[in-house]
């Protein structure tokens, strides 16, 4: 005997980091849980291309979507760095008071300047990111990196170093979740 086709429905889901709802199709709620959705971040941000990556969980009824990444997207960094200027990367792993996440900050300096005070810019800015996101949880911090928050305080710092054209987290990710 033919068994009864089952139909997709589509339920929403909060992403409570931008404040927005959007929907999932799925046969039933739990198929949505550990599913992740890509978010493009564009118009959010006014232009400054990124990609934000969402884990959905589902709590009984409640479907509820947790950032596992923040990434800005290649195009955008190419844009802004110029001729006549030097860059600074760095990717470290630091803890946040829940998980262990990785930073990637990029850093654009105004003029071509010395090795040495591109590796005082990146110590600095290790040093900083790291006191800066042990006090603070997950969320928190990528509600801070998407206002664009600890760049601006984080530039203002470096800038008795070296004045700074551009100052962003090129990549903010969530590796695992600290015990204890």
């Amino acid at each position: 005997m033919a068994q009864a086709k089952k139909k997709k429905k589509f339920f929403n889901v909060e992403i409570p980091l931008i404040r927005k709802e959007t929907q999932l199709q799925a046969f039933e709620v739990k198929e949505l849980d550990n599913r992740y959705i890509k978010y493009d971040m564009t118009r959010i941000l006014k232009g400054k291309s990124a990609i934000l990556t969402i884990k959905i969980k589902v709590n009984g009824d409640e479907v509820l979507a947790l950032p596992t990444e923040l990434r800005l997207l290649p195009s955008y960094l190419r844009r802004m760095v110029r001729r006549g200027t030097n860059y600074v990367e760095d990717s470290f792993s630091t803890d946040s008071k829940d998980f262990q996440i990785r930073i990637k900050p990029f850093l654009i300096t105004r003029r071509k300047v010395s090795r040495e005070v591109r590796k005082a810019l990146r110590n600095k800015t290790k040093e900083e990111l790291e006191s800066w996101a042990k006090e603070l949880s997950v969320e928190k911090v990528f509600d801070e990196v998407l206002k664009g928050k600890i760049q601006k305080e984080l530039s203002v710092k470096l800038k008795k170093i070296y004045p700074l054209s551009l100052c962003e987290i090129r990549v903010l990710k969530v590796e695992k979740e600290r015990k204890g």
